[in-house]
């Protein structure tokens, strides 16, 4: 599971369009929610939205910033006019968000609900191995301070739905008895909205009671990437956006666009273009383990990557993921060599033959390269086919000229990263 971050105002869109029909029509959720991207024309948007000239305005970042309203990124209660201005004075202009600097290009523009600080609640729900915490807290907004320490929680198990009985019992205890059976009906409804949309995180603080309206006011969320082939189209075009500060480099980008075409899963962090330890793994738990280990042994500066390459991509795929990482890697040199850490854990169902014909062309292709940058490649996997990916492994290492060292499941994940770590030393 791949926990991705979405927009804001992608979130709330969706629960405009769906929420009715989570809630059997109980709970609606207006759609006002106006994105201002780089290519948005201001001048044109009262004409698209005719309410933006009727309505008092909220205006903040829609880029995965934390806490915006405590860093003054955040416009209330403001005319169209005063909205626009507050805009143009900041889109394509850097800003340090804590220690993060980034430029603000992406805004949500949204009607201001007025509402007394005690309509404010706070309503989670996250992933958990055993199912699904729903967390709420009486006292929402700005300063909610620690919820994990003072919100009501439940756990609710995998395979069930909640009722709004079950949540009114379990959760809201400190609200109104009035607003008990209106808020537990929002959440239920709010669960199933997470759950078949599979979300891995949905969190609002706060949603607002108006009159007899739950509105979201401010929300952040993950999706399950992996499960854009069940609820895509109920996602709609939402793009998964970079934290804030960072901007995809040119190969990440074309990682991306390669991981969209296909059933696998294909992904690229570049962490240090001039470090000297590569890796090229196959599964996301495996990145993880190699990762923690080579940090753990005093190399997390010379990390140069971080990703994944799973799910049984064909040949094509991998070996267009390859190349990118060799190109990558072979661009500059630095003294002492490099090495390249191609491995996994054992495959379920990935070819490891067919994946290490693709990642082989790329090595004969980027030969010479290999060689002027003094790279040493250690190779472990295990899984269907893997005898004859590691013969074929061999056999390039005896006549590449490119030292390549080759194991098998027999030797753990976590053997071969010391064994790479020894050789930049120059030892063995």
């Amino acid at each position: 599971m791949a926990q991705r971050a979405i927009r804001e105002a992608d979130g709330k869109r969706m629960m405009a369009r769906l929420l009715k029909e989570y809630s059997n029509g109980k709970h609606t959720v207006a759609d006002r929610y106006i994105t201002v991207s780089p290519e948005t024309d201001l001048k044109k948007l009262p004409g698209k939205h005719k309410w933006l000239s009727r309505t008092k305005l909220v205006v903040k970042p829609d880029q995965l910033i934390k806490r915006r309203g405590k860093s003054k990124l955040l416009l209330l209660n403001a005319e169209w006019k005063e909205a626009e201005r507050w805009i143009q004075e900041r889109r394509g202009k850097p800003i340090t968000v804590g220690s993060v600097t980034g430029v603000l290009d992406h805004f949500i523009v949204e009607p201001f609900i007025p509402h007394a600080p005690e309509d404010e609640y706070y309503v989670a729900i996250t992933s958990a191995r055993k199912g699904d915490n729903i967390l709420f807290y009486h006292q929402g907004g700005i300063n909610v301070g620690d919820v994990d320490a003072k919100a009501e929680k439940w756990l609710v198990q995998v395979g069930r739905m909640p009722t709004a009985q079950e949540i009114e019992k379990n959760l809201l205890g400190k609200v109104p008895k009035a607003r008990k059976a209106l808020v537990a009906g929002f959440i239920e409804a709010l669960f199933r909205f997470y759950a078949d949309l599979n979300f891995t995180y949905l969190e609002i603080n706060p949603i607002a009671i108006v009159g007899k309206e739950v509105v979201p006011l401010d929300l952040a969320a993950k999706l399950d990437d992996t499960a854009e082939f069940q609820s895509g189209a109920k996602w709609g075009g939402i793009d998964f956006p970079s934290p804030f500060g960072r901007t995809l480099t040119k190969e990440e980008a074309y990682i991306e666009e390669l991981d969209s075409k296909t059933g696998a899963s294909l992904k690229l962090t570049v962490l240090n273009p001039r470090g000297r330890v590569w890796t090229m793994v196959a599964g996301g738990g495996a990145s993880v383990i190699f990762a923690d280990t080579i940090t753990d042994l005093g190399f997390m500066s010379e990390m140069a990557n971080y990703g994944e390459y799973s799910g049984d991509p064909n040949e094509e795929f991998t070996y267009l993921y390859a190349r990118t990482m060799l190109d990558l890697m072979t661009r500059e040199r630095v003294q002492g060599g490099k090495v390249l850490l191609i491995g996994g854990g054992i495959a379920n169902f990935t070819d490891v033959a067919n994946t290490f014909k693709g990642i082989i062309r790329a090595l004969k292709e980027y030969r010479s390269q290999l060689i002027e940058n003094e790279v040493k490649i250690f190779v472990r996997r295990g899984g269907p086919n893997y005898k004859e990916g590691l013969r074929q492994m061999r056999e390039l290492g005896e006549t590449l000229g490119v030292p390549i060292e080759v194991y098998g499941p027999e030797t753990h994940m976590t053997k071969i990263v010391p064994m790479a770590m020894n050789a930049l030393k120059g030892g063995k």
